[in-house]
């Protein structure tokens, strides 16, 4: 397939070395991380994955590789698998972003919703509020228009 990006950093280990939670491969700036089974890994600030065996000493920490960090332009595709592709070029190949050097990784750290809930339910409240205004509207106009029939049907 094609390069994918994805802003998911939940990573796991397996047979076939660091993979996403679904188990997709992670590749590096120097293709597939592969990580021993049962280490450690410590994630820096610049994408370098560092592994430590278990029960070795701290010092023997060791770099496995390192992240292809990107800034994303603004037409990112986002696939029904969650990943997000660059849009085929006019040849019709797949677009491979360069990595970007500035780029870092927040290590630990979930992104939050862009979205506030207490914001969000006062605006649904105030939306419920005014379409509960606008039913009345319409509802005393309606009885306004047959009264008015009314009035009409007994001079008439």
């Amino acid at each position: 397939g094609s390069e994918a990006y994805t802003r998911r950093g939940e990573l796991q280990i397996d047979g076939d070395g660091l993979v996403s939670v679904a188990g997709r491969p992670v590749i590096g700036e120097g293709g597939p991380i592969i990580v021993p089974l049962g280490s450690s890994v410590t994630l820096g600030a610049d994408g370098t994955i560092s592994a430590i065996g278990e029960g070795e000493n701290p010092d023997a920490l060791v770099d496995v590789g390192r992240l292809k960090l990107v800034t994303p332009e603004q037409n990112l595709l986002r696939g029904d698998d969650g990943l997000f592709r660059m849009p085929l070029n006019e040849e019709g190949e797949a677009v491979v972003l360069a990595a970007d050097e500035e780029a870092t990784v927040v290590s630990g750290a979930l992104e939050g919703s862009n979205v506030s809930a207490v914001e969000a339910m006062v605006s649904m409240i105030d939306v419920a509020r005014r379409y509960e205004m606008q039913m009345k509207v319409i509802s005393t106009a309606d009885e306004n228009a047959q009264r008015a029939n009314g009035l009409l049907s007994i001079q008439g």
